[in-house]
């Protein structure tokens, strides 16, 4: 087994394709030159209710799989279409509306090129993604897009590694472009992609996870402070709310009862308004539930829990740094 310096090896991998990434930036004209034109071709194909169709084979097929996940996950309807497939009954998945991206580093992948003809008589947009100008593909496309690199990762200049990471950049490239030509925000963003954590980034807000009613313990800023420990343990949330009607006064969290007890033998002649934290940090009902953990971590010292107020500052619930972090 040979020996190497790992280090060095990681650091000359990732600062090739990082190099590679940087050059194919360079060279795009001011005008975006033929990556435009590719944008502007998919762009037309949405627009009369078509699709991007991806292909590739080998490793630019998996390069583009991720392509069309992407571009589909952020607004641009997209589906994979593997090259012998579609030779063998799969192009009927391919619409006169559609726009055909094609990835291949040498530009002259036989399945690809056998798939040429066909694409022709579709009459759909086809975009080229790879290293070589004057390949079969290339020569073909209504657009070709720049993907050449000087060296791949790989020792012996083999295996795609550089042009693949290079293609995966493009594609990321091509699909933010056209999420923000096609106006997808974070709330269409939110409606693909409602599982896991991401989604419930994009959708919950604080009043989806927040305490109300009387699940919020309350006191008046004239209660005990005997009456006030009693209502944080049956509260069991951490915090008290001190209030007068419907108007926020101040919060007294299990952190101010243990300041308070500085106080030593005064502690029990002490008033609820004697503790409390007044004009506390406060979330809204409407705010994304991940900016009040923000709210809460995002400084000096974290704050476990937030009184949420409406716009005219009257308490509507509470909101705790264990529930949020449950959620994300």
């Amino acid at each position: 087994m040979r020996s190497i310096d790992l280090a060095s090896e990681i650091k000359r991998v990732l600062t090739l394709e990082g190099q590679a990434i940087l050059a194919c930036s360079e060279r795009i004209p001011k005008d975006g030159g033929p990556l435009a034109r590719a944008i502007e071709l998919f762009q037309q194909a949405l627009d009369r209710g078509g699709k991007i169709v991806v292909t590739g084979v080998g490793k630019s097929g998996k390069i583009g799989q991720k392509i069309a996940a992407t571009l589909s996950s952020t607004g641009s309807l997209s589906v994979f279409l593997h090259p012998t497939e579609g030779l063998h009954g799969d192009l009927g998945v391919v619409s006169s509306s559609d726009a055909v991206l094609a990835l291949s580093h040498t530009g002259n992948t036989d399945e690809l090129v056998r798939l040429i003809p066909s694409l022709k008589s579709l009459r759909v947009s086809l975009v080229g993604m790879g290293g070589n100008p004057n390949s079969k593909l290339a020569l073909e496309c209504d657009a070709w897009i720049d993907a050449a690199v000087d060296q791949e990762a790989c020792p012996h200049n083999l295996a795609p590694t550089t042009s693949t990471t290079l293609a995966l950049a493009l594609g990321d490239a091509i699909a933010v472009t056209l999420m923000q030509l096609r106006g997808f925000d974070a709330q269409a963003f939110a409606v693909n992609h409602p599982g896991g954590s991401l989604g419930r980034r994009l959708s919950l807000h604080v009043s989806d996870v927040m305490h109300q009613g009387k699940a919020v313990p309350t006191v008046a800023s004239d209660t005990s402070i005997d009456e006030v420990l009693t209502v944080l343990t049956r509260g069991s949330l951490g915090a008290a709310l001190v209030i007068d009607g419907s108007k926020l006064l101040g919060i007294i969290t299990d952190g101010d009862i243990r300041r308070s007890l500085q106080h030593r033998e005064k502690f029990f002649q002490l008033k609820a308004t004697d503790v409390m934290t007044q004009n506390p940090v406060v979330a809204r009902p409407e705010m994304m539930a991940f900016q009040a953990l923000e709210l809460m971590e995002n400084r000096p010292s974290q704050i476990k829990e937030l009184p949420v107020v409406n716009a005219d500052h009257h308490w509507v619930g509470l909101v705790r740094l264990h529930d949020l972090v449950k959620i994300f």
